[in-house]
């Protein structure tokens, strides 16, 4: 099988098949994700996710932020558990919803814990990271604005942050705050989106 043009092993679609079977199963009842989205489970959540991953497809530890339904932080550690090596920070103050990411993560093997607590309260419970995530969560100002914990205290950490048509929009926004590499990650799955790759996190004077 291939997730945006990349083969994914057998054992690793055995554990997204997982997955998705048991979000179908708890979104009957919990509010996951947009539900004119959830017909289209595979393409828009976890194709869509899985490109942060093959975007730094090593092993290393994450801070997913507001993880909800589990995009993309269930599929990095899912992603993770076949290198045997990582870690995911999934971040989700609802504690139902946490309650289904911890189900995921046992259910599949996938490498990752979670924190039913605020974002600005994360940075206590996580004092580093090698990498950020988050998808349909914030602005980008907020968004950096939760990051500066991580990104302030070590010079060489990374966030990837998915980012609809407006994203240019928001990047000027935050420039007027901030300062940070950028590069830009046109999207494999969704037309007019991207995946902002930030680094070098400086606050503006």
């Amino acid at each position: 099988m291939e997730l945006n043009g990349i083969r994914v092993s057998r054992e690793t679609v055995i554990r997204l098949e997982r997955f998705a079977s048991l979000f179908e199963k708890w979104a009957k009842t919990i509010n996951l994700v947009a539900p004119s989205t959830k017909a289209d489970l595979w393409q828009r959540h976890i194709a869509d996710s899985a490109q942060i991953f093959q975007l730094a497809p090593k092993p290393a530890i994450w801070v997913d932020l507001g993880s909800g339904g589990g995009f993309p932080g269930i599929i990095t550690a899912i992603f993770l558990a076949e290198l045997g090596d990582g870690w995911v920070h999934l971040v989700e103050s609802n504690q139902k919803k946490a309650s289904f990411l911890r189900t995921a993560l046992m259910e599949t093997g996938g490498r990752g814990s979670v924190h039913p607590i605020r974002i600005e309260s994360a940075g206590q419970d996580i004092p580093r990271c090698d990498h950020i995530s988050a998808r349909a969560l914030a602005d980008l100002p907020t968004l950096l604005a939760y990051c500066s914990h991580w990104m302030l205290q070590a010079g060489d950490v990374t966030a990837f942050l998915h980012k609809g048509r407006d994203y240019a929009a928001e990047v000027a926004n935050a420039n007027s705050r901030w300062s940070f590499d950028l590069v830009q990650h046109e999207s494999r799955v969704e037309q007019d989106s991207v995946i902002l790759e930030i680094s070098g996190l400086r606050r503006k004077v």
